[in-house]
């Protein structure tokens, strides 16, 4: 299955760092924290990638150019300006298959990508969110429910206090129509959930490990002591 990365963040959180390269390429333990990222999807048996490119996008291409020499097949679709996660998925639409994995491109989750396909696919679902319960907490507010498999609320930043137990940990499995019966250029991934949560129709896959996010220093520093035990055979102990 195809994988699309949303790597266009600005990374404000992390200046001076990002005012010479973008958030994808910031270094975490001697390489872009892109290239990580893409290890974890080679080791998984995924190999088409699709890089969704904004601010300083063409150091990202610069760097990784066609994906081969990483035994990757690597595309890039540039958005022309900020148009929001949901935006710019719907400016990619024409290189998007029928159905593909999502990543957010300032996080990195361990997750086991085949066995979410495989729910996706043996069920009714028009996407699937990959939720966490937060056992090792996370600095991010519970933001939904699930009930039997699906995701029943979502709210950004709802919080405990209303029931929700439950954190939206940033890989997802989804269908490309959903962008196509969009008419606004600009709008935010989560916008599309409420109608398939009336539905039914939004999977949710638990995971057991906690994601690591790059969106301040400390977060980033978090994850470079991290990254070691997750690609032992990239150090030398």
């Amino acid at each position: 299955m195809q994988v699309a990365i949303l790597a266009g963040g600005l990374g404000t959180r992390l200046r001076p760092i990002t005012e010479k390269v973008p958030k994808p390429m910031v270094p975490v333990a001697g390489q872009p924290f892109l290239h990580w990222q893409l290890s974890d999807l080679k080791e998984q048996g995924f190999r088409r990638v699709l890089l969704l490119v904004a601010y300083l996008g063409e150091q990202v291409e610069q760097h990784f150019g066609d994906g081969r020499r990483f035994g990757l097949e690597l595309e890039y679709c540039y958005e022309p300006e900020p148009l929001g996660t949901g935006g710019a998925l719907k400016n990619a639409l024409a290189q998007l298959d029928t159905e593909f994995i999502l990543l957010n491109g300032d996080s990195f989750l361990k997750a086991p990508l085949s066995e979410m396909v495989r729910k996706f696919g043996g069920g009714d679902f028009e996407a699937m969110v990959s939720v966490y319960d937060n056992h090792d907490p996370v600095p991010v507010i519970p933001n939904l429910k699930v009930r039997e498999g699906r995701v029943v609320e979502y709210e950004k930043d709802a919080g405990e206090a209303r029931g929700f137990d439950r954190i939206d940990s940033g890989i997802y499995v989804m269908k490309r129509h959903l962008l196509e019966g969009r008419s606004e250029s600009r709008f935010m991934l989560a916008d599309l959930w409420p109608p398939l949560i009336a539905a039914g129709r939004l999977g949710a896959f638990e995971v057991n490990e906690r994601f690591y996010d790059i969106g301040t220093v400390d977060r980033l520093r978090e994850f470079e002591e991290k990254v070691r035990d997750y690609f032992p055979n990239s150090f030398t102990r």
